[in-house]
């Protein structure tokens, strides 16, 4: 029985566990280690010898033996000056080996280690390629297995770049691909965030008019992703996309931001047909001819127009068209209200010098008086009620 649990173990972890290359190597001066594919072994005595190693090894075609000596030669030399030719020469080699994930921290010890160095710039062009790659898919490294893309690493990717290269000239669109990367994650308010710093930190460079349209383009997603139309980030889309005509008139995307307002105002105005249907079917007549009202003036002319006409018209012969409208006084309010309004005019009139009809009494208006003051205890007492007074009658 032990040895058969024995054997399904092992069995288990050759179908389970990803098969991982490379071996455990012990090192007098160091210990164990584990090394990476390509990693050499042995260091020479001095830093030209290893230097030539990886040179000859790189010259016969030799990837793998190449990169693990100029990796050696990294971590045994550095003081050396040939030392930040060689780290980057590691970023290259992963590279090429299609080992991405890899050859990005590499490029990043670079830029890290040597801010002046002579390849600084090609450091960060190639953490740039490579973020770019995972922002089309490029698959995480897992155990030397490529498992799944990952958005958040490609967001990290660029955030790192912006971070140690902020004014490179791969910063601005840096910054517009983390926005991708957040819009791919499903982060729409935090994509958006993103798109607003190109504007606020690179308003000179060309991305910023890209940012400015995919605001826009952002909100528009989220005004249909429900079944019914969201009219609040339709109306952002459309401001979104109105400011980006308004501030790059001479962009290629001008016309499809055109078209895009379009479909938001088809869309706004389907909206508040769906919206007017729905108050219509729950028997709320008035929200649902503010609505219907809302699509004559969005689109007028269209066929849903001329259905919310249609159906106004047949509303105000089933209810009564005073019953339709949007704030209507109730029944007691406006009883009381046009009889204050008739007793005004009755005041209003006898007021003249000219009228000769019965005299009114108005009864004035004053502010009531302040209590007075108790300065001692006899004072303290009930107060005596006032007796009310009526005021007089109008002399017939």
């Amino acid at each position: 029985m032990r040895k058969l649990i024995t054997f399904s173990l092992l069995s288990l972890s050759l179908v389970v566990l990803p098969r991982v290359q490379g071996e455990l190597v012990y090192r007098p001066d160091e210990g164990w280690n584990y090394e990476k594919p390509g990693e050499e072994t042995p260091a020479a005595k001095t830093a030209r010898e290893q230097l030539n190693r990886a040179a000859e090894a790189e010259n016969r075609g030799d990837t793998k033996a190449a990169l693990g000596a100029y990796r050696v030669f990294v971590k045994k030399f550095g003081y050396s000056g040939a030392a930040p030719k060689a780290q980057m020469k590691v970023g290259q080699l992963y590279e090429k080996l299609g080992n991405y994930d890899n050859a990005f921290d590499a490029y990043t010890d670079y830029i890290k280690k040597y801010p002046r160095g002579d390849d600084f710039d090609k450091a960060v062009e190639g953490q740039f390629t490579i973020a770019k790659r995972f922002l089309d898919g490029e698959k995480v490294r897992m155990y030397g297995i490529k498992t799944v893309a990952s958005m958040t690493r490609t967001q990290k990717m660029f955030e790192t770049i912006i971070e140690h290269a902020a004014y490179s000239k791969y910063a601005p669109i840096s910054q517009f691909y983390i926005g991708q990367a957040l819009e791919n994650q499903n982060k729409p308010k935090e994509a958006i965030e993103a798109y607003k710093t190109v504007q606020t930190k690179y308003p000179n460079d060309p991305i910023a008019a890209d940012a400015q349209y995919q605001i826009g383009y952002v909100y528009m997603k989220q005004s249909r992703k429900e079944a019914v139309y969201d009219p609040s980030a339709g109306n952002k889309a459309r401001d979104a996309f109105e400011d980006f005509m308004a501030r790059y008139p001479s962009s290629e995307k001008v016309a499809q931001a055109k078209d895009n307002i379009k479909k938001l105002d088809s869309r706004g105005t389907k909206g508040s047909f769906e919206i007017a249907k729905y108050y219509d079917k729950q028997k709320k007549y008035k929200a649902a001819v503010i609505y219907y009202n809302d699509v004559i003036k969005q689109q007028p002319g269209s066929h849903e127009s001329e259905e919310a006409k249609t159906r106004i018209e047949e509303l105000k012969a089933l209810v009564g068209e005073d019953a339709l409208h949007a704030g209507p006084e109730r029944t007691e309010t406006g009883a009381r209200a046009a009889k204050d309004r008739k007793l005004q005019a009755q005041v209003d009139t006898a007021s003249r010098p000219d009228y000769l009809g019965p005299k009114i009494a108005v009864r004035e208006q004053t502010a009531p008086q302040k209590p007075k003051v108790r300065s001692s205890p006899q004072d303290v007492g009930p107060v005596p009620s006032m007796p009310a007074v009526e005021p007089p009658l109008p002399a017939q």
